[in-house]
C-alpha cells in the first residue's frame, strides 16, 4: 500500500517541486517524476499480487486481503497519473515542435 501511494504522490511532488525551486522547471520535474511514478505503480501492482496470491495461498488467515486491494487501487490511480502527465508531455513537446 506504501509503495501505491508514493505512486500517486510521485507527480504532484514534482509539480510542488517546480513551484518551490527556481532551477527546476515543470518540465524537468515532469521527466523526473513521470517515470517514477510508473515505476512504483508497476511495483505497487506486482506487490499487491503477491500480497492477494499469498492470502490464497494461505486460505485468508495470513489476513491482508484489504489492504492488497487498497494497495492495487492506489498503484492504479499512480499509473494513471503518470500516464496523464506523460500524455500531456508529449503533447507539450508536439507543439512546441510544430510551432516554429
Amino acid at each position: 500500500m506504501l509503495v501505491g501511494f508514493l505512486a500517486v504522490v510521485a507527480v504532484p511532488a514534482g509539480v510542488a517541486l517546480s513551484w518551490y525551486s527556481k532551477p527546476v522547471t515543470l518540465i524537468n520535474s515532469a521527466y523526473g517524476s513521470i517515470p517514477v511514478g510508473l515505476l512504483l505503480g508497476v511495483c505497487g501492482f506486482v506487490l499487491a499480487r503477491r500480497a492477494r496470491a499469498q492470502s490464497i495461498w494461505t486460505l485468508g488467515r495470513s489476513g491482508g486481503e484489504g489492504a492488497a486491494q487498497a494497495g492495487r487501487l492506489l498503484s492504479l490511480l499512480g499509473l494513471c497519473t503518470a500516464l496523464t502527465a506523460a500524455l500531456a508531455i508529449g503533447f507539450y513537446g508536439l507543439l512546441t515542435l510544430f510551432a516554429s
